[in-house]
């Protein structure tokens, strides 16, 4: 499920927090919030559906009268085995539908709603593996360059508005997403070696990509719009990759 992260960083700063997953973890997002005195609504739902996308909306509206941010958080990867060459069209498909589809219903959905509030601002998190390659698997990366242009796209359909719309390119995070590399990494004694390819020399945490959507949602940064940020230490400066010529990620030699 997505890390909690932003979501309790937004409640922080004031914020009312529809909480939505298809995991009933997000209950315990909203119950953490509440903790804190935060106002939280958990959801579940499946962000790639247009009718669990409109109930969500409307629950929002009905439990606090009005939507002024929408974070489109919700990703997966598809699964990371493998390559190129071994990922079928079931397993692009469904990494689409979440990852692409989900942002997609997102924006065209909320953007009205919040216009009519007089404007606010929508955040779709992409990733660093969507700016080039060398930071995820091939049916991922297409994913999140496609939301990156997403953003690009919808910050010109939503001229005169009063709707911003970015996105947060994440690097490597700790997050449930890429537990199981960072699980492997401290089982073999190599915790140090996560990020070294960054020039920051480290992995990122969820909550440093928390203070990027914060920013990027608020009056801060109000003449932001229609662009992708990358929270990675620096990553895509370069996404340095080791491959041997002719060689695939399963290790065939054409």
């Amino acid at each position: 499920m997505p890390h909690p992260a932003s979501a309790l960083r937004f409640a922080r700063a004031g914020a009312k927090i529809v909480a939505f997953d298809r995991a009933d973890a997000v209950n315990d997002t909203a119950q953490a919030i509440r903790t804190e005195g935060g106002e939280a609504l958990a959801v579940t739902g499946d962000a790639g559906s247009e009718p669990d996308m409109l109930a969500l909306l409307d629950r929002a509206e009905g439990a606090f009268g009005r939507l002024d941010i929408f974070h489109a958080n919700a990703g997966i990867t598809g699964g990371a085995a493998g390559g190129f060459f071994d990922a079928t069209p079931d397993i692009w498909l469904e990494t689409l539908r979440v990852n692409l589809i989900g942002p997609f219903l997102a924006v065209k959905h909320a953007a009205p709603r919040i216009a009519r509030t007089g404007g606010g601002a929508i955040l779709c998190t992409a990733s660093v593996a969507g700016l080039r390659s060398g930071a995820g698997p091939a049916h991922y990366s297409a994913s999140k360059a496609g939301v990156i242009n997403l953003v690009q796209t919808a910050a010109q359909q939503l001229a005169g508005t009063g709707v911003r719309i970015n996105a947060v390119c994440p690097g490597l995070i700790e997050t449930g997403m890429t537990k199981p590399a960072y699980d492997r990494a401290r089982a073999s004694g190599k915790l140090d070696r996560i990020g070294q390819l960054n020039p920051l020399l480290r992995g990122g945490e969820a909550g440093e990509v928390a203070e990027a959507a914060l920013f990027l949602v608020s009056d801060a940064a109000s003449y932001i719009h229609g662009q992708a940020i990358a929270v990675d230490g620096g990553l895509s400066t370069s996404h340095p990759t080791v491959r041997r010529p002719g060689e695939n990620r399963t290790g065939v030699v054409w």
